[in-house]
């Protein structure tokens, strides 16, 4: 027998030769490498910058971005800047290879007040949110270092057992839910408490890692809790839960309004003498009177729709492994997740066939809505009517008899009797009816396959992550699918609802879950973590700075070094990417804001060959730039200081040593420009390299 490394999809017999690959064995695990992995940093919004956009800088605070300059053509050195506007209608020019202090707020324009040049607000507030951060950040640490102290069995179940389960599923692992599986086996498998957020848009496989984590738990002889916010999306799990679990030996339950005195009674006593398995339910199943053998995993599945308390309650049933799903988690989960207090796993490739969903902005139309519901029933499919208000579905219910009659309308709310909405929404997903007229019931676990057309009445009334939510209810066979988001034409919507509309039309493409959510933290922010107050520090200074600073305290707080030496280079050389081999603005300055944050030579060397890609070969100007930032990566790495190159470089035998290194926290900046284009020296001593 022989092993040999080869790209093959799968086995193949030659004669006396069998060969078998991996693939044959495990199937698409065997391609849990296959192109690169997506996380948080995938998504990252700080180094994006356009022009208007508020922005912080780290020594100056709050300003606007007015666009790209060339800097004052000194020594025969070309060089770019971008400009900043701030208040009293004072700029400052922050050279690109500064583009690292500065970032994004997030806000309106109008929501925000401009800081002044002088650094005196500035320099106040900035104070006040070092040291809150500071100490949220050891309140974050002692919450981390309580956590990693906590102990618990590993749990590894028979390994045929559950390969036998995982081969159940009847599709290929996508990259990112191979991943996200094997992350939860090993986490479950550390003997420490699992705590992991698994972000997928609707329909991208999360159910599936919920299953493998509820299988790994139960085959091993221990218990489970899925616990969702309705009861069709319990239903469906049940299904699920119950198919997949066939021939395991193992029962799975379900608990919720829904169930009968009886049942609850015989589910109660299964769960506590261990006789159930898996539980599917509400939060009735951390209710009075529910006690669990050996309850090991809690799923909370849509969390988003859960409180913080509830979701406080429901992690404590259990022996501390918690998994957690949603396509637009809330901002303070997102935040907790990116700054580390949570592990997480996004999942953001696409299933097979998935389409992006076509998104409208647009007044409510009768002839539009006509148009868009027949059309839907001519190609043999489905429509979602969505309201914001029970109030609103009759006079629309009478409107849409009006509009198309021929069409069969089923109706749902939350006031309508627990079994016959239940019964109303299952028969519309088996086929019963052309279009539901609904509240935002329908935002978790309806699954209609056939539902390609969504129609949003009032949809300024709704949240973004609400909006995203019910657009995933839609495309979700092999059609595309179109989701309508209308307003009342006659009403004044305010400016920033009409933003948040607008940013669903652009996050548009498969996988903007996550997206979503981070531009809902950026807009709303996430409060503090270590607390109840929802209006957080990042309300003063804004997301990206605030993340990155939290990062540092962090980091800290833990003892570990905080950042690398950010050098101050005077080459006598310059660089930018010349207007003429791009000549769009706002791309210019995202490419310039990225490059600022690269530190390390084999990101610098990707960036190039992503530029030669995008825009052809690199013109002399570009290749400087370039060659610049590896210098800067290189010296930050040796924790050299300053670097100066000409006459008056070599430094006196006499000379006083440099400081210390600076950190990122206190180092000066570099030389700058102000508005009149007089240049603002550095400093920094002179010297050849000082360390």
């Amino acid at each position: 027998m022989s092993l040999l490394c080869a790209p093959l999809d799968q086995g193949f017999v030659h004669a006396d030769l069998t060969i078998v690959a991996a693939a044959d064995l495990l199937g698409s695990r065997a391609r849990l490498d296959d192109g690169p992995g997506v996380g948080v940093a995938a998504f990252a919004e700080g180094a994006t910058l356009q022009t208007g956009d508020i922005v912080v800088h780290e020594d100056h605070g709050i300003g606007r971005v007015l666009g790209v300059e060339a800097l004052p053509d000194l020594d025969g050195v070309a060089a770019d800047a971008i400009v900043l506007d701030y208040a009293k209608g004072a700029r400052r020019l922050v050279p690109v290879h500064e583009a690292d202090r500065i970032w994004r707020y997030g806000a309106d324009a109008d929501a925000v007040t401009l800081d002044t040049l002088d650094g005196g607000s500035w320099t106040k507030r900035r104070a006040a949110i070092d040291t809150a951060i500071a100490e949220s950040a050891r309140a974050l640490q002692a919450v981390a270092a309580e956590r990693d102290a906590r102990t618990t069995p590993p749990i590894v179940p028979d390994v045929a057992l559950y390969e036998r389960f995982a081969a159940g599923f009847p599709f290929a692992e996508t990259p990112d839910q191979a991943r996200a599986i094997a992350a939860v086996r090993s986490d479950l498998a550390s003997g420490k408490p699992m705590d992991r957020l698994i972000v997928g848009d609707v329909g991208y496989g999360k159910t599936e890692v919920a299953l493998r984590a509820a299988a790994l738990v139960a085959l091993a002889g221990r218990q489970v809790a899925i616990v969702a916010p309705t009861t069709v999306l319990i239903r469906q799990h049940l299904e699920t839960f119950r198919t997949r679990f066939v021939g395991t030996g193992l029962e799975v339950a379900a608990l919720s309004r829904l169930s009968t005195p009886a049942e609850r009674k015989r589910v109660c006593a299964g769960l506590a003498d261990g006789s159930i398995a898996v539980v599917v339910g509400t939060s009735a199943v951390g209710g009075k009177g529910v006690a669990f053998a050996d309850l090991a995993l809690v799923v909370i599945d849509e969390e988003q729709r859960f409180g913080a308390k509830a979701k406080g309650s429901l992690r404590d049933m259990g022996a501390g492994h918690v998994l957690t799903l949603s396509a637009t988690p809330i901002p303070r989960t997102l935040q907790s997740a990116m700054v580390g207090i949570q592990a997480i796993s996004v999942i953001a490739t696409p299933p097979a066939r998935r389409q992006p969903i076509r998104t409208i902005v647009a007044p409510f139309d009768d002839a539009a809505v006509r148009k868009a519901l027949r059309r839907e029933r001519a190609r043999g499919g489905q429509s979602f009517v969505v309201v914001p208000r029970i109030e609103d579905i009759a006079p629309l219910a009478k409107t849409l008899a009006r509009l198309v009659p021929e069409l069969g309308l089923v109706i749902a709310h939350g006031k309508m009797d627990a079994a016959e909405l239940d019964d109303a929404m299952a028969g519309f997903a088996a086929g019963d009816g052309d279009v539901l007229l609904a509240t935002n019931i329908i935002e978790a676990g309806l699954d209609v396959p056939r539902a390609n057309t969504m129609i949003v009445h009032h949809a300024d009334r709704f949240g973004l992550s609400q909006l995203h939510q019910l657009r995933g209810r839609v495309g979700r066979g092999g059609r595309r699918g179109q989701i309508l988001l209308s307003t009342d034409g006659e009403a004044m919507i305010a400016e920033a609802t009409m933003k948040r509309l607008r940013t669903l039309q652009a996050f548009d493409q498969l996988g903007a879950g996550f997206a979503i959510s981070a531009r809902d933290l950026d807009m709303r922010g996430a409060g503090d973590l270590v607390g109840e107050d929802q209006a957080g520090h990042m309300k003063l200074i804004g997301i990206d700075l605030y993340q990155h600073l939290l990062g540092r305290a962090l980091k800290a707080a833990r003892g570990e070094p905080v950042d690398q030496c950010q050098p101050v280079l005077n080459l006598g050389v310059g660089g930018m990417l010349p207007e003429e081999w791009i000549p769009e603005t706002d791309l210019r300055l995202t490419l310039y804001g990225q490059l600022a944050h690269l530190t390390d030579i084999a990101a610098l060397d990707a960036f190039q060959a992503e530029l030669e890609d995008r825009f052809g070969a690199l013109p002399d100007n570009a290749v400087r730039l370039l060659e610049c930032a590896r210098i800067r990566a290189l010296a930050a790495a040796a924790e050299i200081r300053q670097i100066d190159v000409g006459p008056g470089a070599s430094p006196s035998p006499r000379a006083t040593p440099p400081p210390p290194c600076p950190r990122r926290s206190n180092r000066p900046s570099a030389a700058g420009w102000s508005a009149n284009g007089s240049r603002i020296p550095s400093p920094a001593s002179t010297a050849s390299a000082s360390c």
